[in-house]
């Protein structure tokens, strides 16, 4: 089985990428939905929180309470880089189950689509890494249509959050340019997988 590390830019159309390799049977695992399944309640990262935070962080609904922890975490590059060291393992851990899983199924190919695929460390539990890209004035306008609420000063700030655009692709295997349409895009992914998924087995 073929493990492919997916990342890019935030509103590079990463989701766009994980689709359509989903379509062509690919088993993904989804480090953000893998995130949000274990921060429900009872399930480990709320766990992990509750007991550093307290209760104060969980709403009346039982929940956690996101905007609290929020505060938090943007207020204090410690405490953020502590719930980062919460979490991150337990989603990992995680993420190494769905794979061995997708294996035992007989999958041709897994993708780990992560943001922080590079920063989290976790592109060296892939075979090979796809980077979706865009022109920066593009990116930053697909950002600005995505979230209205956003100011363009924000939206820079939450690029430039990241590791860049630039470095991400010159450590990639691969690099999608999804500046065309949504069906070159897709053709672009149907000729990857003929050529690096069926054409390796």
């Amino acid at each position: 089985m073929r493990i492919i590390g997916l990342t890019g830019g935030i509103a590079c159309g990463k989701s766009t990428v994980s689709r359509a390799l989903c379509a062509l049977g690919a088993a993904i695992i989804d480090a953000d939905a893998l995130a949000h399944e274990l921060s429900q309640p009872g399930q480990p990262i709320f766990n992990a929180y509750v007991e550093r935070f307290g209760r104060e962080i969980v709403t009346a609904g039982g929940t956690l309470d996101r905007a609290a922890i929020a505060v938090r975490v943007f207020a204090d590059p410690a405490v953020r880089a502590e719930v980062d060291a919460i979490a991150h393992p337990l989603i990992r851990i995680a993420a190494e189950e769905r794979l061995r899983a997708a294996r035992a199924a007989g999958k041709k190919a897994a993708v780990l689509d992560v943001p922080l695929l590079f920063e989290a460390g976790w592109d060296v539990l892939a075979d090979e890494v796809w980077v979706v890209a865009l022109p920066a004035e593009e990116q930053l306008e697909r950002l600005l249509a995505r979230d209205k609420s956003m100011s363009e000063g924000e939206a820079r700030a939450r690029i430039s959050a990241q590791m860049s655009l630039a470095e991400k692709c010159a450590r990639a295997d691969i690099v999608i340019d999804n500046s065309g349409t949504a069906k070159e895009t897709r053709e672009c992914i149907e000729q990857l997988w003929r050529e690096r998924i069926i054409g390796r087995s």
